[in-house]
């Protein structure tokens, strides 16, 4: 049975995406990361601002409409939604932060396994909030591959 999304919650989910977008602020790309070695297809740098706000607004969409589910299912597929956002917000102090692009690999390719672990239990529960997610998994296998390629074409880094 389906309950109304209720805006207090969609707001609550929305201030834990806040938080991990917190993390670039905190740990802006700074002269380092301008320096590295980029790969033709980078995004500019606008891109990145604009595509993770529309991105943290259907993550807490998707997320606040299961939360309004009468279902057992709902606790562990936000149990997985939590896991991606802790994620989240560690790859940039990760990457940004400590210059750790190896590092940063790793935890987002754990970042795409929750996002994809989320999105499915997601669809599960309700197709609109599971199809949702498919933008942000679609761009953190973009920045999985960013990342990747930032690794190989900068070793010493």
């Amino acid at each position: 049975m389906r309950c109304p999304v209720a805006f207090p919650t969609f707001l609550t989910f929305l201030a834990a995406c806040g938080a991990a977008a917190a993390s670039g602020a905190f740990f802006p790309a700074d002269a380092w990361y301008r320096g590295l070695n980029k790969p033709d297809w980078t995004p500019k740098a606008w891109a990145f601002a604009v595509i993770w706000a529309l991105l943290y607004l259907l993550i807490a969409a998707a997320a606040a409409r299961v939360a309004g589910l009468a279902d057992a299912r709902v606790g562990p597929a936000l149990g997985f939604w939590a896991v991606q956002i802790a994620l989240n917000t560690l790859w940039t102090p990760v990457v940004f932060g400590a210059h750790r692009i190896r590092a940063g690999l790793a935890v987002i390719g754990l970042l795409w396994l929750a996002v994809a672990a989320t999105m499915l239990a997601f669809l599960g529960l309700d197709l609109l909030a599971g199809l949702m997610l498919v933008p942000y998994l679609i761009w953190v296998s973009i920045a999985a591959a960013l990342n990747y390629r930032l690794w190989r074409l900068n070793p010493g880094a």
